[in-house]
């Protein structure tokens, strides 16, 4: 039986130092990142990190500057070398690689999506597309043919000739990802690939990596900083404070139960709406007659329904059956829960 894991990071520490390896007993045994600077003169990157990464989907690794989430990602192709732990892709483990294995698995299995875009300057779109292919060893003929495919997909026909400096910071990162999706890597790594960008152009991004990943179904980590966009996007998100795990779970999951006073100050200002789903709040009973919504529907969409059919609750279906029902009054409520909080407890934040 084939896994549905595509990558497991397993206890993974990193500490920046001249001797990372002799306070590495310390960092297990809990020392703080703070004490181990202060004390020690160390800097704990990620502390005992355990992420399973399921294949096909987006998986979003989010927190504030100096979480550990560009160190973490970087450890997945190992730009960075771990401290201990594993990093284990379809059963075998990256870290233990040999030289020539990792070229190959960068060269094939995972490509990388950069925040600052990382083109050529000097070569036009159409060669940093087929830039990935080409270090493949594949002839820059066909390097070119088999990219412009890409280039055309992500919305840049008719540019292939022209250089970076040419292009604004979207079409750029297009250029990124069109080179990414060249190789056919089976993962892609995107390390805050959009944070760059202005908000109109960063959710235009956004719907084009959604749009491909219904198509092409990659394993995709990405990085961001920003709540709504990992909402937006993630399958699965894991929420990093110190370099430690504090939360991983569905978009769905951390927003109606986050784990602690930190992830509950992320999402306190977030439209609920827009990211919980009928599913997360409907009742088993399903009603003999009304309109039917599918499970996954948001719930702003949804009401929109209900006030269409008199407040009436909804069927609830999933794959052509009903599942259950839910009424305005329930997701009304979801969406204030935060508010109702706050009225019962002066202390929430």
């Amino acid at each position: 039986m084939v896994s549905d894991i595509k990558v497991s990071i397993k206890n993974l520490y990193k500490i920046f130092g001249p001797k990372p390896e002799t306070v590495l007993e310390k960092a297990k045994a809990g020392v703080s990142k703070a004490d181990l600077l202060e004390q020690h003169g160390h800097v704990l990157g990620l502390k005992d990190v355990n992420i399973d990464i399921k294949a096909r989907g987006i998986q979003v690794i989010m927190g504030l500057s100096g979480s550990g989430k560009s160190t973490l990602i970087r450890h997945i192709n190992r730009l960075i070398e771990p401290t201990s732990g594993e990093i284990v892709i379809d059963g075998q483990n990256v870290l233990a690689m040999s030289d020539d294995e990792l070229l190959d698995f960068r060269r094939h299995k995972a490509s990388m999506v950069f925040q600052k875009f990382a083109l050529l300057p000097h070569r036009t779109v159409a060669d940093n597309a087929a830039y990935g292919l080409t270090i493949q060893g594949i002839a820059k003929e066909e390097a070119l043919e088999r990219s412009q495919r890409w280039v055309e997909r992500v919305g840049l026909a008719g540019f292939e000739n022209h250089y970076p400096a040419q292009l604004s910071g979207g079409m750029q990162q297009r250029v990124g990802l069109a080179r990414a999706l060249a190789t056919d890597a089976e993962i892609l790594l995107m390390d805050e690939a959009f944070s760059a960008l202005d908000p109109l152009i960063r959710t235009d991004m956004q719907d084009v990596l959604l749009d491909l990943q219904n198509e092409l179904h990659k394993t995709i980590i990405f990085i961001t900083h920003d709540l709504d966009e990992a909402l937006r996007i993630g399958d699965d998100i894991a929420i990093l404070r110190d370099g430690a795990v504090i939360q991983q779970g569905s978009p769905q999951e951390i927003v109606l139960n986050p784990a602690d006073d930190y992830v509950r100050d992320f999402i306190k200002d977030i439209n609920r709406g827009r990211v919980l789903q009928v599913e997360s709040v409907m009742d088993s009973k399903k009603p003999r007659s009304g309109a039917k919504i599918e499970a996954d529907t948001v719930i702003e969409e949804a009401l929109q329904i209900a006030t269409a059919n008199d407040n009436k609750p909804l069927i609830v279906t999933q794959d052509g059956k009903a599942i259950g029902s839910v009424t305005i009054e329930a997701m009304i409520e979801a969406i204030a829960r935060p508010e109702k909080d706050a009225e019962r407890n002066p202390n929430y934040r």
